[in-house]
């Protein structure tokens, strides 16, 4: 009996037998989308399973296979079951994250365009004889598609200025053949590439180059972290790497964490693999993503660059993963399945036996520990290529900058001095603060009225360019009021640092450079982040401002000046992790500068100059940060010494999530192992967003996955009250 095992678009975490009928048992396999019959209506779904027998009688067939092939290779299909377990969610919630929701949903159609031929060739001479006379555009059209074989209809109809109707008798005199061609949506169709070489390697590169090789040539596969300072060369060991995949007939994922860098990524590698190179990102529409995904599964590239989801690219005949910047805090999805891409990409390279490369100047603490242990391959890169050195950084002691004026500001005399001079010769400024926005606070200088938002336990940030104050954490809007809405005294005072108010500050102070400001309110539009940075690469941008999207991976030989303004805004967060995103963000931020023939300088300026993230940050010394870092969660048994599962219990009513958490730590207590340590119910950082009251319980252990069977199992076997939602997060990133 053929049987196919299968799970439907319901979030059951059940899959169903069905039998498949005679004409599609050599088309189905694992993989196959499928619809098939369910309760009184019918399903689509995806075959996760060919059992030989099933426990079940009388199964019903499956009506149809949707696709010429398997939407999802078989190994794809295992990872996807070993997600559902390890991040406690439902197998159809796993299966169906390895596809984009254009592919899944068929709800987008290939994109055709009519194309004109002649039809009998070698009648044509004959023809034209007759047409010179009486139909002389007709005869132009003929002779044109005699040269050039075929051309598309509406650019030959636009360029000989020929009617549709005398096209159409032509097509009726059987003169011309008129077919639908399928015409995928190009990404990179206004984009000019300048095709690039592989560089000489200096002698770290090419040790770790040959490392890199001999995985991939290996029967048992490396996990690599190359672990290379800013500017050591680190890409261009990606590049040659996946030059010899391309040998060996083989396929490369590389993933970036940031829409920002996909732009200068994909460049980069596409000047030097041209077409061979595709794109999976959220910035691409529905469309693009469409059909760059079938040119992946359909084997027309061997490349793919992309964000988070590019991971799961369709690829059958993988030989390497990339993972750029793998300590970046965007690899971790924030929905259901809340994986990590970078411990994902390890375990899909397990699975297919594929090498993985971990990139990073900053190492994350459990990758870092993870080489340490043997079970990734370390090799460093502890030098910028030809030389160069790294930039100087300097720290602005605020408090005492501060103290000699008489009122506060925003940029030191170091660093005015430092962009003054840039600019007088021709060399480009970086400015980085991780807050968008004008002020972080609006307040009464009278009654002390601070503006909130109503759904969230967060201050308003003022937009001055809008006049409004946005809640950074729903996005509420409201106009900003001209006196206090309590007391309605005039004198209202906006406070805090954020870009928009960088921005006016070096207008004011530079009025003759040419600023730009990047973060999520400039950067709106589809093509924003890659006419930004095509205009500062061009020279055409002094002063680029911006939050993190600007802090990591970008190339720019013309820099010589970063500012950081604020270092001390992410040293003060509530979350284990703060010192370790802190130190990454300073060296990162600090790395876009000297990266060409010109030394770089980078002004620090923070309230706290000897605080020990920042001293191990301005000496670049990340052994030292390391091993004090590790010190501190061995102490507290946190990441990479033992795993996290984060419970969140969200509601509309305090008192009833409060009580509900409690009611579940009470019976969680009583039934998990002793050895996993569990947090009492506590209020979240931020108590309230977007309306929800948030509690936790935090449970920490050494053996996860069994942790997280129990709780999906747990949770599944009890009601939860509708007006409350539970989250299961295991190795969560935040715990604001």
């Amino acid at each position: 009996m053929n049987i196919a095992r299968i799970i439907t678009n319901l979030s059951l975490d059940k899959s169903f037998d069905y039998s498949i009928p005679s004409n599609l048992v050599n088309r189905i396999s694992i993989g196959s989308m499928v619809k098939v019959p369910f309760g009184k209506s019918s399903r689509k779904g995806f075959v996760i399973d060919l059992p030989q027998k099933s426990d079940y009688p009388d199964l019903k067939e499956i009506d149809s296979i949707i696709g010429n092939k398997p939407m999802i290779s078989s190994p794809l299909v295992e990872l996807g079951k070993w997600m559902a377990d390890y991040y406690c969610c439902t197998k159809e919630q796993a299966i169906i994250a390895l596809l984009p929701a254009a592919v899944r949903g068929r709800l987008i159609k290939e994109k055709t365009r009519k194309i004109v031929r002649v039809k009998n060739e070698a009648e044509i001479p004959i023809i034209l004889q007759s047409l010179n006379k009486k139909a002389s555009k007709q005869a132009d059209v003929l002779r044109f598609l005699l040269k050039n074989k075929e051309y598309p209809l509406s650019k030959l109809v636009k360029e000989h200025k020929i009617s549709y109707p005398a096209i159409r008798t032509m097509e009726a005199k059987n003169y011309i053949l008129i077919s639908d061609e399928t015409q995928a949506r190009d990404p990179f169709a206004n984009d000019r590439i300048i095709p690039t070489s592989p560089l000489n390697l200096n002698t770290e590169q090419s040790n770790a180059f040959n490392k890199v090789v001999h995985s991939i040539n290996s029967e048992k596969k490396d996990v690599i972290l190359l672990f290379g300072v800013t500017g050591s060369g680190k890409t261009e060991i990606y590049l040659q790497g996946i030059a010899e995949c391309l040998k060996l007939n083989l396929e490369s994922i590389v993933l970036v964490p940031e829409i920002a860098l996909t732009p200068q990524t994909t460049e980069r590698f596409r000047s030097r693999f041209g077409d061979q190179v595709s794109v999976l990102h959220s910035h691409l529409s529905a469309g693009e993503r469409f059909d760059e995904w079938n040119k992946i599964n359909n084997g027309q590239v061997k490349i793919v660059v992309g964000a988070r989801s590019a991971l799961f690219a369709p690829f059958r005949n993988l030989g390497l993963i990339i993972v750029d910047e793998e300590h970046e805090t965007s690899y971790k999805q924030g929905n259901i399945p809340r994986y990590h891409a970078r411990d994902v990409a390890v375990m899909r390279g397990k699975l297919e036996n594929i090498t993985v490369i971990l990139g990073t100047a900053t190492p994350s603490v459990e990758s870092f520990y993870n080489a340490k242990k043997g079970k990734y391959n370390l090799l460093t890169l502890s030098q910028r290529i030809e030389n160069q050195q790294l930039p100087e950084m300097n720290i602005v002691d605020l408090t005492v900058e501060n103290a000699e004026k008489e009122r506060y500001q925003i940029f030191s005399r170091r660093l005015i001095t430092e962009i003054r001079d840039a600019l007088e010769n021709g060399e480009q400024v970086m400015l980085f603060l991780n807050r968008r926005g004008y002020a972080t606070q609006l307040q009464c200088l009278k009654c002390d009225f601070v503006a909130e938002c109503s759904d969230c336990t967060m201050n308003f940030t003022y937009h001055k360019s809008r006049s409004q104050l946005i809640c950074h954490l729903c996005g509420s809007v409201t106009k900003a009021p001209e006196k206090c809405p309590g007391c309605g005294d005039k004198r209202i005072r906006f406070s805090g640092l954020g870009t928009e108010k960088i921005e006016a500050s070096i207008k004011g102070k530079f009025p003759y450079a040419r600023s730009l400001r990047m973060d999520s309110d400039t950067m709106t539009k589809k093509d924003s982040y890659r006419q930004a940075l095509t205009s500062f690469r061009a020279g055409e941008i002094d002063i680029l401002i911006g939050t993190q999207m600007i802090a990591k991976g970008l190339h720019f030989p013309n820099v010589t000046v970063v500012g950081i303004i604020f270092a001390d805004q992410s040293l003060n967060l509530t979350d284990f992790r703060a010192g370790e995103r802190a130190f990454q963000l300073l060296v990162q931020v600090a790395g876009r500068s000297g990266r060409g023939d010109l030394p770089g300088r980078v002004i620090v300026q923070t309230y706290t100059p000897c605080h020990p993230i920042l001293m191990s940050a301005i000496d670049q010394d990340y052994e030292l940060f390391f091993e004090k870092e590790l010190e501190s969660r061995m102490q507290l048994k946190l990441p990479p010494i033992e795993h996290l599962l984060l419970l969140s219990f969200k509601g509309e009513n305090d008192d009833e999530v409060r009580t509900y958490a409690t009611y579940c730590f009470e019976l969680l207590k009583s039934k998990i192992p002793k050895h996993i340590n569990c947090s009492p119910v506590l209020p979240s950082p931020i108590l309230k967003k977007r309306g929800l009251y948030t509690y936790q319980i935090l449970m920490c252990t050494e053996k996860i996955m069994v942790l997280s069977k129990y709780i999906k199992q747990f949770f599944y076997s009890i009601k939860s009250p509708k007006k409350i939602t539970v989250t299961i997060d295991v190795d969560p990133y935040s715990l604001l």
